[in-house]
């Protein structure tokens, strides 16, 4: 699986990193999983034509060392689908962008 993973957190960042998670994106669907939803303008196009798999999420796994960001793009409503795919670049590129905005804003050193 091709992740981006930041480690050695510590426990006041998982904390923080923790309720900004839940406040944005809803409590984990599993114990520390969150899905963070793929912004429509960076679905790729057959994502887009898939509006039955809508909305795509990518998957943060964070846990008391650290924080793994799944470079799979899922649907909650279907396993297997063309749209189910890794990363595009662009997406990739957004994804980081979005993890960084989110620790610049928590005051987290990584």
């Amino acid at each position: 699986m091709k992740q981006y993973v930041i480690d050695e957190l510590g426990s006041p960042d998982h904390e923080s990193l923790r309720t900004y998670l839940q406040e944005r994106y809803g409590p984990a669907a599993m114990d520390g999983i969150f899905w963070i939803p793929v912004e429509i303008g960076m679905l790729t196009d057959i994502q887009k034509t898939h509006h039955e798999c809508q909305p795509h999420y990518l998957a943060v796994e964070l846990d008391k060392n650290g924080m793994a960001l799944e470079l799979l793009v899922r649907s909650k409503s279907a396993l297997r689908c063309d749209c189910i795919s890794y990363a595009s670049e662009d997406q990739r590129n957004w994804i980081i962008a979005l993890i960084d905005d989110i620790f610049n804003q928590l005051e987290i050193m990584t």
